[in-house]
């Protein structure tokens, strides 16, 4: 996947899953879930010690463009690839994680939020990038698209349904990450029913 092509499976899919997976064994009926739901794509993050299996399991699964989300340094980067990680994302950004996935061959989408961070990446050649955390950040992203009119922006952090749209009528914003669809205690107690509702919903909800 190049990056060209991770922006236009964004842009399809308009709303990203981020998931943290306690528990590898319930990953294979989460992708089946979010699948059902109408997800299209999806980020589990490097957050638990079982996310390299996590990934493994929802990569192979085939309905879902999954990538590794939260990963701070090069050999994240590389761990997760080799997972099965077709992009990754990061909350910031890293020269070294930039460094890595360019070496690797797959799209990074680094977190920024900030002028300085923005300018940053476009100098690296990014132009999709990560706003994080979104809901801590007011009115940044209205502020930044302004003086930046090339970047596609895919807000995260403290989104829930009920920000979806506004986030979404935005020309400047690709999709939205959020982790309201599937929470860790929703697979703990295995909900996936309700998983597969919530995906739905927000799916829905990007489409009108």
């Amino acid at each position: 996947m190049t990056g060209t092509d991770l922006a236009a499976v964004l842009a399809g899919a308009r709303v990203m899953p981020v998931l943290t997976v306690p528990e590898p064994a319930t990953a294979g009926p989460l992708a089946d879930a979010l699948a059902a739901g109408g997800a299209r794509c999806t980020e589990v993050t490097f957050r638990t010690p079982g996310a390299e299996q996590v990934l493994k399991t929802m990569a192979a699964h085939g309905g879902l463009a999954v990538g590794a989300g939260t990963v701070l340094t090069a050999e994240q980067a590389e761990r997760a690839v080799a997972a099965g990680a077709r992009f990754v994302v990061s909350p910031g950004f890293d020269e070294e994680v930039i460094a890595k996935c360019r070496a690797l061959g797959v799209p990074v989408v680094p977190g920024i939020a900030t002028a300085t961070e923005l300018m940053r990446a476009l100098k690296a050649g990014i132009t999709t990038i990560k706003l994080f955390p979104a809901e801590a950040l007011g009115r940044t992203l209205c502020a930044l698209a302004a003086p930046f009119p090339g970047v596609r922006f895919v807000p995260t952090g403290g989104i829930d349904a009920s920000r979806l749209a506004g986030y979404l009528a935005d020309p400047t914003v690709l999709a939205v990450g959020g982790s309201w669809m599937a929470t860790p205690a929703h697979l703990d107690k295995g909900d996936y029913e309700e998983i597969r509702r919530l995906t739905a919903d927000a799916v829905e909800r990007s489409t009108t």
